[in-house]
């Protein structure tokens, strides 16, 4: 018995000294860099009070990001129709608010999470048979349904005109002004920072490593028994009811809903945020989504007819040249900078 004790230890410490276990024991624990993106928010807040508007849809935008970077970039979804679940989040709240039903921020903002899971799993259901280019098809097919859908309910959605409404104060305390927008960018910032450690504790669980097996070889996820499409039908889901989330912010924050949170251009744009910051990483989506705001707000002013040529002579170099987006990039340059320094 006691030889039997004795020999745990050493099984233990053999187990603990592999390198893939270590890497393991190690993924969850908060690296310093992590909090860079928080401190700053935070910083922006007190160094620029006039522009706290803009702050927030930069934080909505980074959300909306983190949505799709779940179903992308971790689980290898290929989808052009994230805003389906963006525009269902939006209306949700819209309607409750504007008909009177429910004009209280957080259960709206409950309401636009359920509603576009609802979205996202019966789609998921249908979609996820497929895959590659009759995938992408069929989720910008999804997003063009709905949006007709709404145009067509014009009498109750507002139809190209959309709807104004107005939300109730967050918590009873603390009142959603347009001209300074300091709730607007602390609640904003609150519920990413909620949704962000959810899923960065979704994506080093082992249900987010199963799905980077997924994207990474799915033929060998089915080979060893994992529930492969069930699996990425609850992806599927999350990260619809994160892309809801920041549709309703964006609802609540503007007071205003229209068609436009249902197009093929807010799909695009966040993918573009995306693949500008990188996708699988989190951080990917805070990064893209500054670049691509500050980029768009600049490069306007400077060419306000033609900005978007910038911006696509910029995507051009970064899929030349950086595989994985900007952070993939500063990735890349800081091991050649470690080699270096390691080799002298």
């Amino acid at each position: 018995m006691s030889e039997v004790a004795a020999a745990k230890p050493v099984a233990g410490a053999g187990f603990a000294a592999h390198p893939a276990a270590r890497v393991l024991m190690r993924r969850h624990r908060i690296r310093w860099w992590e909090l860079i993106p928080w401190l700053a928010a935070i910083a922006y807040y007190f160094a620029f009070p006039h522009y706290l508007g803009f702050g927030a849809e930069l934080l909505i935008t980074v959300l909306f990001a983190l949505s799709l970077d779940l179903a992308l970039g971790y689980a290898g979804i290929i989808t052009l129709g994230q805003a389906a679940f963006f525009g269902t989040g939006a209306y949700t709240v819209a309607m409750l608010a504007y008909y009177g039903i429910w004009t209280e921020p957080i259960g709206g903002l409950l309401a636009a999470t359920l509603a576009a899971a609802v979205i996202g799993f019966a789609s998921g259901l249908v979609l996820l048979r497929t895959t590659g280019l009759t995938l992408l098809m069929l989720t910008l097919c999804v997003t063009a349904l709905l949006e007709q859908g709404a145009n067509m309910a014009r009498n109750i959605t507002g139809g190209f005109d959309g709807l104004n409404f107005t939300i109730t104060p967050v918590f009873g305390l603390f009142e959603f002004n347009p001209l300074f927008a300091n709730t607007q960018y602390l609640y904003t910032l609150g519920v990413l920072f909620l949704c962000y450690a959810f899923v960065r504790t979704l994506v080093y669980s082992p249900f987010g490593q199963s799905l980077t097996g997924i994207r990474e070889n799915i033929l060998r996820m089915h080979a060893i028994g994992s529930p492969v499409r069930v699996r990425l039908i609850i992806c599927y889901t999350l990260s619809a009811a994160l892309a809801g989330i920041a549709g309703g912010l964006s609802a609540q924050t503007n007071d205003y809903v229209n068609l436009a949170t249902l197009s093929l251009d807010r799909s695009a744009t966040v993918l573009i945020v995306l693949i500008l910051g990188g996708y699988g990483r989190l951080y990917g989506a805070f990064i893209g989504a500054v670049a691509y705001l500050v980029l768009e707000h600049f490069l306007a002013q400077v060419y306000p007819t033609a900005w978007q040529l910038g911006l696509g002579l910029l995507l051009v170099l970064i899929a030349l040249f950086a595989r994985n987006g900007i952070l993939g990039l500063g990735e890349t340059l800081w091991r050649r900078f470690e080699a270096r320094r390691a080799a002298s």
